[in-house]
């Protein structure tokens, strides 16, 4: 296989038919849903319009379940997972964030399906609120392009 060209996001495109996935939790909503949005957008700015289905979960934990469920029913180019987890007191914060990437990463490897990992795992509240739609962007917005970059990757490879 040749080197792929750098891919523009000017002119990324979602493959003809592909659908897609955003799942998202409930737990911390405000910076959830700024995150969802920011995913909406990027996939509209980039041809994704009717081709999107949003599912809630109640936190970050629930994510890999929903995840391999959709991934096993075969109708998703890429899955867009959204959440935070914001560190507290206890250990909490670490058995969350890192069984939840995990767990999604097992789907995608077990599935083919490119399952992206936008759930914030951070120190503070400010540093979530930071990184989704202040000054380091949207994550939302970043993985969906991600979903929609590799969703096209994947499509024009030989099966």
């Amino acid at each position: 296989m040749s080197d792929q060209p750098a891919v523009s996001l000017n002119n990324l495109r979602s493959p003809p038919g592909a659908r897609y996935a955003v799942i998202a939790s409930r737990w911390n909503g405000a910076i959830v849903d700024t995150l969802v949005a920011g995913a909406r957008d990027a996939f509209a700015a980039h041809g994704v319009t009717g081709a999107l289905d949003v599912l809630r979960v109640p936190g970050a934990w629930e994510l890999p379940v929903l995840a391999r469920r959709l991934a096993a029913g075969g109708g998703y180019a890429a899955i867009v997972a959204l959440g935070c987890v914001i560190r507290g007191q206890t250990r909490h914060y670490e058995h969350v964030a890192d069984q939840c990437a995990a767990g999604l990463m097992r789907v995608a490897l077990d599935t083919g399906v490119p399952v992206m990992n936008g759930v914030l795992a951070v120190e503070h509240e400010a540093d979530a609120r930071a990184r989704a739609g202040g000054a380091r962007g949207n994550k939302g917005a970043d993985v969906a392009l991600a979903a929609i970059e590799i969703a096209a990757l994947l499509g024009g490879l030989p099966a």
